[in-house]
């Protein structure tokens, strides 16, 4: 198991002899991430990042159980010295605090309804030799297994002519995750598994490559959660277990709904905000008449 430590923090050689310039800023974020690691005392199980490629492009592709996901597959691929760009949603940059990073890091934005500019960004990093991490299940799973897979990671490996790299995180969201309380309580444990590359075949359809790559997925994710080190502490602290490993976590097809009726939430709330925004423009405009 792996803690991170001080030293690490301050570590030269964290990402290699000759660090690109522009990735300034991502260097920082990495370096504070472990500041956070190490005061939550996060204990890190992590395996396969001899798969990460030294140089070239892949995707990365990850299951999606936790806010914290994806600082725990960038660790993963620290001890390569390579850092991963993530797709992510449009929103999460245009917040006026974590905007400024994620452009900085070089994040890839994706706008539900305009997905193809999203696509052929990330297929253009893929293609200048970066790392892109993508979830392809979109959402956080509430049920804590695999949901159905978004087949454009397939269809980018095959575009790109790059492997995909099979992944599963696991326990990061018993410190912060969907439709529960953030837990900063010390001591948790991580893991984190990357599988063997996974490279498009002559002819492969996008079908088949993510098909293959949920196949991968599933085993990794199975082998994250047998070998995880900690069990729960009573049958009230059951809920980040799936109900297949005895725990209380919604079935796929109750995770299903609740994914459903968030969404509803969310075009409700963005009709309001819309619906605001007309009126008081309106109404600025009756006042200056």
């Amino acid at each position: 198991m792996y803690t991170a430590s001080w030293r690490d923090v301050v570590r030269r050689d964290l990402f290699g002899s000759r660090p690109d310039r522009r990735d300034r800023p991502y260097r920082l974020v990495v370096r504070l991430a472990l500041v956070v690691f190490r005061l939550l005392r996060l204990r890190f199980d992590v395996r396969g990042s001899e798969h990460v490629p030294a140089t070239g492009g892949a995707v990365v592709c990850s299951n999606h159980v936790s806010y914290l996901d994806f600082t725990f597959l960038g660790l993963a691929a620290l001890p390569q010295h390579r850092l991963v760009r993530f797709m992510a949603k449009a929103a999460v940059f245009g917040h006026w605090f974590a905007g400024p990073f994620m452009r900085a890091m070089r994040h890839i934005p994706v706008e539900r309804k305009a997905g193809a500019a999203a696509f052929d960004a990330a297929v253009r990093a893929l293609k200048d030799g970066e790392l892109v991490g993508v979830f392809p299940e979109a959402t956080i799973s509430q049920s804590f297994t695999l949901k159905d897979l978004k087949a454009g990671a397939a269809r980018m490996a095959i575009d790109a002519g790059v492997p995909i790299l099979p992944a599963a995180v696991w326990g990061g969201h018993r410190v912060a995750t969907k439709k529960h309380p953030v837990d900063l309580r010390g001591g948790k444990a991580v893991t984190v598994l990357l599988g063997e590359p996974l490279w498009p075949q002559p002819g492969e359809t996008p079908a088949a490559l993510l098909a293959r790559t949920r196949t991968a997925m599933e085993a990794l994710l199975d082998e994250a959660q047998r070998t995880y080190p900690q069990q729960p502490a009573g049958p009230e602290d059951t809920w980040w277990l799936p109900l297949h490993l005895g725990g209380t976590a919604p079935t796929l097809e109750e995770a299903a709904a609740r994914d459903r009726a968030d969404a509803a939430g969310q075009r409700r709330r963005a009709r309001t905000s819309r619906r605001a925004r007309l009126r008081a423009r309106l109404g600025r405009g009756g006042r200056a008449a």
